[in-house]
């Protein structure tokens, strides 16, 4: 099956717990105010890709002994179908790996989603789509809630365990701040920085500081219009 990505990235260590491998799909329709990822919000811009071609990123990032998967945006639930498959293509993966490797000492990967979506607006098919995560993150970013909460950006935000394993992996955190940081800072060969992660309030401006004082200027922004 075929989706849009705005990209990925391997190791993420800040939109959720551990070593993670972060999917990004492209296309988002809420348009939150203060949205630090724009860019993905047009549906016909990121790149093409197929489901296939995620799980083979996924399969190597388990290999190497990734803690989990998280899969962002853009907004996936508005390419539910492909949500559907990429999740249970790695809860796949996942298992067949954990049984090869034996669950002595394994801590198994678990599978995050966030959503803009709130609780009441999961339709059946918003449902289904999620039906292989082991936790959900809901809820419109909202600027003038700004919050400390483990990987969440405003204070309205929830995080949902839906298995055994998204309640144990992520319960101690459901009223705490995040460890380690917030914001992953990455930079490609053609002169572009990736910022990853759940900046505090002020952290970009901050940043674009530090970052011209240095001597390096930013033409553009996805955080703003």
């Amino acid at each position: 099956m075929e989706l849009r990505l705005d990209g990925t990235h391997y190791p993420l260590e800040t939109l959720g717990p551990g070593k993670r491998l972060g999917v990004w799909f492209q296309g988002c329709s809420l348009g939150c105010a203060g949205c630090m990822s724009r860019h993905t919000w047009d549906p016909a811009a990121g790149t093409p890709a197929t489901v296939s071609e995620v799980l083979a990123l996924w399969r190597r990032a388990l290999a190497d002994g990734a803690g989990g998967l998280t899969v962002s945006g853009g907004e996936p639930l508005q390419q539910a179908a492909a949500l559907a498959e990429l999740l249970a293509g790695a809860a796949r993966l996942r298992d067949g790996a954990r049984r090869r490797e034996g669950s002595a000492g394994h801590r198994p990967a678990d599978l995050l989603v966030y959503t803009g979506y709130e609780p009441a607006e999961l339709t059946p098919e918003r449902h289904a789509a999620l039906a292989g995560a082991d936790a959900v993150i809901t809820g419109r970013f909202r600027v003038a809630q700004p919050t400390r909460l483990a990987w969440r950006g405003s204070a309205n935000q929830r995080i949902v365990p839906l298995t055994p394993l998204g309640a144990a992996r992520y319960g101690p955190y459901l009223a705490r701040e995040a460890p380690g940081p917030r914001l992953q800072v990455t930079s490609g060969g053609d002169g572009e920085l990736r910022l990853y992660g759940v900046p505090l309030r002020g952290e970009l401006l901050q940043l674009e500081r530090r970052l011209g004082q240095g001597g390096v200027a930013l033409t553009e922004r996805s955080w703003r219009p």
